[in-house]
């Protein structure tokens, strides 16, 4: 996030940490606050940010685990009128042109697999350590047979019981370093537009007065 607001300036909230993390509950040393207080203490967060004069709120997702949970409470900000915008940044692409190829499977890469150990080769190389990387398998384990437009809350710890997904072992700092500097750009890009944005609290403003009148509404 700071190098983001170094191409394109915006005032940085401490990291937020307390997100969805129910699938991982397994896990020692997890903290997996209920999902009301997740929602009120992040919903109390954004209201006091805009009380302090944050009109255009930019939430960042750092975490797969927050996927349906974050787009939830942005839709959920038209429940009642506020004077504020929120918008929510989704995880980064991973297609930018010039990207190291990657030795392990992209479609298995998606917890402490090549991706993610890369990146933290890249900003804390202190807490890698390589020399582990092969003591267990982040292969999928293939414990449900449903339908790919079928969704149950189970599915992570079906296919990763042990909350690992991918190949540690196949890490590297260069990877890391351009993913990290392209996400930066995605993000930057992602600032530039919301304080460009004039429509999004217009367009709120427009539906809170209608919800006031729902009779009224052109049909």
């Amino acid at each position: 996030m700071i190098n983001a607001v170094q191409q394109e300036y915006a005032v940085v909230f401490p990291e937020y940490y307390f997100g969805q993390i129910f699938e991982a509950q397994q896990e020692p040393g997890t903290i997996a606050y209920s999902l009301g207080t997740q929602l009120t203490l992040l919903q109390e967060t954004v209201k006091e940010m805009a009380r302090n004069g944050c009109k255009k709120i930019v939430i960042v997702n750092g975490h797969g685990g927050n996927n349906s949970l974050l787009p939830l409470f942005a839709q959920a900000q038209l429940a009642t009128p506020r004077d504020y915008v929120v918008y929510v940044v989704g995880l980064p692409t991973r297609s930018a042109p010039g990207r190291p190829a990657m030795k392990s499977d992209p479609q298995n890469d998606m917890h402490a697999g090549e991706t993610e150990t890369s990146a933290m080769l890249a900003a804390r190389p202190d807490l890698v350590h390589m020399d582990r990387a092969q003591s267990e398998s982040g292969a999928d384990q293939h414990r449900l047979n449903l339908p790919e437009n079928v969704y149950t809350g189970i599915w992570w710890y079906a296919r990763f019981p042990d909350h690992y997904s991918g190949t540690g072992s196949a890490a590297t700092k260069e990877l890391g370093e351009f993913d990290q500097k392209a996400w930066s750009s995605q993000i930057a890009d992602a600032i530039k537009a919301i304080k460009a944005d004039s429509e999004s609290l217009r367009l709120q403003n427009e539906y809170f007065e209608k919800t006031q009148h729902p009779l009224e509404t052109k049909q």
